[in-house]
């Protein structure tokens, strides 16, 4: 919203000439600074939108496609730039306070922050009141008047609407703009400033501020543990994430060659800037091996999902192990993952109890048949 104020300022100027402006007939100039805003708001919104873009395609990549004439762009890329970028433009463009005002939480819970020592913008009233227009030169204690000189520049600035000399209000955003209205004002009028400002209420009552409070510790140590987690993540993130999956269809395989075989599918995740070549193997039981290829060449922040088959004697095990697999970068060392998963192979036991009871079962069936 503060750049959408910024570049309207360098168009069509303060307040009280975009007033002037809009009341004026439509002109060349008018034209020439109505048009000239609008196209740079929707250059700075689009803007936005792509680089939102580029957080989920590389953004790199991204300005090759655009370099291209946007031809390049996928529908889904081209669906959130303008999406994006025209929420930008109607929040920041249009409802501005109105999204401070009713739609932002922070307004109805802020109190609920403030204390008696929190700096916040509000109006000396002993100094102020009472209110009144004067001369420059005019002695306004003579005159049974404080130094508001009630030209309401402090109103007009305000984004929200409101009279900070009424007290804050919830709608107050804290832009400061009524601060620098006064100012202006008094030092025309040869006035101390400050009778708009940031104070406390204990000091506008005269009582010292307290600097460390409770509240502020609390407060503080959250926004630090924060910012730990934070770093935290930064510094402990995964340049590799390996997951694998089992093959929902078959527990186990057993082929004509007496093995038993299990189905998986890895999920590679490769998170670094550069293309990694990867490779892997499996530990936890002898004679266990990679039946399909053990290696792939993943791009940067390329996902792969290779199958890997796993392959051992019959007899080898019973029933249900534990195994790990381990993905190796052969560009880097030190990206390394190992985790673990569980290979199943028949229970010779039940089994033969099975084969066992259908025995039975069709000898007792045979008998019945006859009699």
């Amino acid at each position: 919203t503060e750049m959408f104020l910024w570049i309207e300022r360098a168009f069509e100027g303060r307040r009280n000439q975009r007033v002037k402006l809009d009341a004026a007939p439509w002109s060349a100039n008018k034209l020439l600074r109505k048009g000239g805003k609008q196209a740079v708001w929707i250059a700075f919104s689009l803007w936005t939108g792509f680089t939102f873009v580029g957080f989920f395609t590389p953004i790199m990549e991204l300005v090759g496609e655009v370099a291209q004439g946007g031809g390049g762009l996928s529908i889904t890329e081209v669906f959130w730039i303008l999406l994006y970028g025209g929420a930008i433009y109607g929040n920041a463009g249009f409802l501005r306070e109105q999204v401070c005002k009713y739609m932002c939480p922070y307004a109805r819970f802020q109190s609920a922050m403030f204390d008696k020592d929190t700096l916040v913008i509000s109006y000396d009233a002993k100094r102020g009141e009472s209110r009144g227009a004067r001369k420059r030169n005019a002695d306004p204690a003579a005159l049974g008047l404080g130094d508001c000189v009630d030209c309401l520049a402090c109103v007009q600035v305000c984004p929200m609407g409101i009279d900070i000399r009424d007290g804050l209000q919830y709608e107050c955003i804290a832009c400061a703009a009524c601060v620098d209205a006064c100012d202006e004002v008094m030092d025309k009028m040869g006035y101390a400033r400050g009778l708009v400002g940031y104070t406390t209420e204990n000091m506008s009552v005269g009582k010292p501020r307290h600097l460390l409070r409770w509240r502020e510790l609390i407060y503080g140590g959250m926004l630090l543990v924060l910012c730990g987690a934070f770093i935290w993540g930064i510094l402990s993130r995964a340049p590799l994430i390996v997951d694998v999956l089992r093959d929902r269809n078959a527990l186990y395989r057993e082929t004509s060659d007496d093995t038993i075989e299990n189905s998986y599918t890895l999920k590679l995740v490769n998170k670094t800037s550069t293309a990694q070549h990867l490779q892997w193997s499996v530990a936890g039981v002898d004679g266990l091996s990679i039946v399909t290829p053990h290696e792939i060449t993943l791009a940067s922040n390329e996902v792969g999902n290779p199958p890997l088959t796993l392959s051992v004697k019959e007899g080898t095990l019973e029933g249900r192990k534990k195994i790990s697999l381990t993905v190796v970068s052969t560009n880097d060392s030190s990206i390394s993952v190992t985790t673990a998963t569980q290979f199943f192979a028949p229970k010779h036991d039940l089994d033969h109890e099975i084969e066992e009871h259908r025995a039975d079962r069709s000898t007792k069936e045979h008998a019945d048949d006859k009699d």
